[in-house]
């Protein structure tokens, strides 16, 4: 059946990706792009570490928060403005982010960029679905997203370390708002709504919080995406403060983490087909727990270095790939009538697990140790296990 939308689209695949990808890019970038300068932020904004932890942990709920708000807002009111505002948000919160050293105003307009980086994620996964749900190009889009924002973690910290050298911390935030103005400029003229005409909000969240599949796949998948948020909320004192490295050092030992999980993603296909999804899940538990050995090893018996902090972390990115390949496979197989609900929970509730548990973690065990990501892997695999031993039996 021909798809309206496409034709309403109208874009080639490569403009499309040029359109769309900007959005998608600095969702994850304004995360990234500021660790290296992470431990500087206490004395900038005369606070204390654990308010600069909240500028991290803050962003991601938000982030995921945003998800189930503004996704049936673009239901109601279209894709387009949903976009546009989001955007316009995002690059005025990074452009004051750029001229404040208040500490709970540099936190408030983190929540803000958050939101907008929210809304415009949402309305750019929307409007794939909309042109390209019935066609083979949806699957090259989501495959393209996918390896751009596996690099995200491994260049923007780099970028990052190379800015605030040469230019500052604040230039930071201001390229992050150059860079969302000249995407909403991009967007304006060639950015065309394609809100399905029938398209309504009709949430199913009771049914999908009741399945049990959900939670534990959607448990594993925060138990992933978790160990790299507590890596990167730690990596910066571990390694710039206790080990002494310089912040385009941090950069490039914290991307060969990246690197790993890049490296293993090449052969998730032949994992997956040989082991299954929930097979898949539980090594991907397995090298989590063996990172987190390691780290309490390296912790227990040696110094904060490259060994005993970012090579269990390079076992643990293998895990996180395992995992991350299926989850949304095993989360969200039975939901394909309510597909956008769905997926917009799983986001959402992975990434309140995340910001909260991890925060947690790094609050209570030390943000300059390896135990909060030990602490985290070793609990939330155990977690995950335990789910998926009970759904085999059931």
């Amino acid at each position: 059946m021909p798809n309206r939308n496409f034709s309403t689209w109208g874009h080639s695949l490569p403009a499309a990706l040029l359109l769309m990808a900007p959005f998608d890019i600095l969702a994850s970038l304004a995360m990234d792009i500021y660790l290296p300068v992470v431990p500087a932020m206490p004395a900038i904004l005369s606070t204390t570490p654990d308010v600069v932890q909240l500028t991290l942990s803050l962003y991601m709920i938000v982030l995921g928060l945003g998800q189930v708000v503004f996704g049936p807002v673009s239901d109601r009111i279209g894709r387009r403005p949903v976009l546009i505002s989001g955007a316009v948000l995002f690059a005025v919160a990074s452009l004051l982010l750029a001229v404040t050293t208040s500490a709970q105003l540099f936190v408030a307009l983190r929540v803000v960029q958050a939101l907008g980086a929210s809304a415009a994620l949402v309305a750019t996964f929307a409007t794939v679905r909309d042109v390209y749900a019935e066609r083979p190009e949806g699957a090259v889009i989501y495959s393209l997203f996918s390896a751009m924002l596996a690099c995200v973690p491994a260049l923007g910290p780099i970028a990052g370390a190379l800015i605030a050298e040469s230019l500052g911390w604040q230039a930071i935030f201001a390229v992050l708002g150059i860079l969302a103005v000249a995407a909403v400029l991009n967007a304006l003229p060639h950015w065309h709504e394609t809100r399905p005409e029938t398209a309504q909000s009709r949430p199913a969240f009771s049914t999908i919080l009741k399945s049990p599949a959900f939670w534990v796949y959607t448990l594993g998948f925060s138990a992933a995406m978790g160990a790299f948020f507590v890596f990167f909320s730690t990596a910066p004192r571990v390694l710039i403060d206790r080990a002494g490295y310089s912040q385009l050092g941090f950069s490039l030992a914290f991307a060969t983490a990246a690197v790993a999980m890049i490296a293993t993603t090449r052969f998730a296909k032949l994992f997956v087909a040989r082991w299954g999804i929930s097979g898949s899940l539980a090594r991907g538990m397995a090298m989590l727990f063996l990172g987190s050995a390691l780290l309490g090893l390296g912790q227990s018996f040696a110094e904060p270095s490259f060994l005993t902090f970012v090579v269990p972390m390079w076992v643990i990115s293998v895990g996180i790939v395992f995992a991350g390949a299926v989850t949304a496979n095993g989360a969200l197989e039975a939901f394909g009538d309510a597909a956008g609900t769905a997926v917009a929970l799983y986001f959402c509730v992975e990434s309140l697990i995340v910001g909260i548990v991890g925060t947690l973690v790094v609050v209570a065990l030390g943000g300059d140790t390896a135990w909060p990501l030990a602490a985290y892997c070793a609990v939330m695999a155990a977690v995950t296990l335990c789910g998926l031993r009970w759904l085999g039996r059931h």
